[in-house]
């Protein structure tokens, strides 16, 4: 009887679920899924666990990038853990400390603001005398001031058909802020250690992004892993930290100029800084305040300053600190910073309008590469645009 060979196993399927023909049953769930659904469970739970520190990392993130060069120069003659640790020490003395004053200064204005609607609610009180002797529109707001908040009541009825609430509760949820402040003060915290650790690792950090960037992206990661740094140092320096100095040094104009609660509208007229057109609308605004009041001299003063001190700034210290205007038009700029604030409160300040400078410049490459793929098509008709630099937009 002669012998029969083994024959290998069929790679057919029989019509029963699972089996082959000699019976051999594949696995329901391959070792390549059961690793991608461990994958996405461990990354799922990491983001679930870790989401809260998104905010204060990201943060980091923006202000190391923007202060890189500062970190580099520094490297050599003071090591790495010295020279991380006078950083951040140079970052609480000179920005964090005193952005917390104005803040809390600030805050109790606004408090003094609403005990003094407060007690007008409970009086009522006449419109000032200035007001009712300006010309042509003084006799209408005379008229209007008396009906919504000249009578004991009025200020609580105008501020319930604006808001939806009483002013009672709005004082007590400005009393009751204590857990948003030591919320910011938490993200405060673990901001300052992320920025530590980038400070100290940052360059192996970046070694290993650039390892995986260049697995993902190969032919484009070189040039979009350097718009990135180049976009947030423009966007930190030419728009964040000028609109900080901007609301100090117009502050200090409120304070001598006699404007109420200088400290209050500083701090509005930084925020105000970083949308196009922001800063004049607010020194103006309180000149004009000035000029209705009777200090017409005081006002005259204090625009002729803020005129002159935008004209500085834009003409010569922007360009010196960022080589030029950070040309991000009017509608992102504005997107980013109240999508910022909305998301993540004053932090969304720096991390918002940075985040929209980087969008605008991967689009800008994208347009630009599209335009490139054109010209290489169509070389006699396609012209390519002339070369612009990330801190020009």
């Amino acid at each position: 009887m002669a012998a029969t060979t083994p024959q290998p196993p069929s790679r057919y399927e029989s019509p029963f679920a699972g089996e082959t023909r000699h019976g051999f049953r594949r696995p329901l769930i391959t070792d390549i899924s059961a690793a991608r659904w461990l994958l996405l469970a461990i990354l799922a739970a990491s983001v679930y666990f870790f989401h809260g520190f998104i905010v204060p990392v990201l943060a980091a993130t923006v202000i190391a990038v923007a202060s890189w060069p500062l970190r580099e120069r520094s490297l050599p003659k003071m090591g790495r853990t010295l020279t991380a640790t006078a950083l951040v020490l140079v970052l609480i003395c000179f920005l964090v400390l005193p952005i917390l004053a104005a803040l809390f200064y600030a805050f109790h204005e606004l408090r003094d603001w609403i005990s003094w609607g407060f007690r007008i609610n409970n009086t009522g009180t006449p419109p000032p005398l200035w007001l009712i002797e300006l010309p042509q529109i003084g006799p209408w707001i005379n008229e209007k001031w008396l009906a919504t908040i000249g009578h004991p009541g009025g200020v609580g009825e105008l501020v319930q058909l604006i808001s939806g609430e009483n002013i009672g509760s709005i004082y007590r949820g400005v009393l009751s802020a204590g857990s948003t402040a030591f919320h910011l003060f938490l993200n405060l915290v673990f901001m300052l250690i992320a920025l530590f650790v980038f400070y100290r690792d940052g360059d192996r950090v970046v070694e290993q992004i650039d390892r995986v960037g260049q697995r993902i992206l190969p032919e484009r990661w070189n040039r979009l892993s350097r718009i990135a740094p180049a976009t947030i140092s423009a966007t930190v320096t030419g728009m964040t930290l000028i609109a900080i100095g901007e609301g100090v040094v117009l502050g200090i104009a409120y304070y001598f100029a006699g404007l109420p609660s200088p400290v209050t509208f500083a701090v509005i007229t930084g925020v105000m800084a970083l949308i196009p057109g922001g800063a004049p609308l607010s020194f103006t605004l309180a000149s004009l305040y000035l000029v209705a009041s009777g200090s017409p001299w005081a006002g005259l003063a204090l625009f002729t300053w803020g005129s002159v001190e935008l004209f500085i700034v834009d003409k010569t210290i922007r360009p010196m600190l960022v080589g030029g205007p950070v040309r991000l038009p009017f509608l992102p700029t504005f997107f980013g910073l109240i999508g910022g604030v909305k998301t993540m409160g004053i932090v969304g300040l720096f991390v918002g309008p940075v985040l929209m400078a980087l969008l605008m410049s991967i689009w800008r490459e994208w347009q630009r590469e599209i335009k490139e793929d054109e010209a290489r098509k169509h070389p006699q008709t396609a012209t390519l645009p002339p070369v612009v630099s990330t801190a020009d937009g």
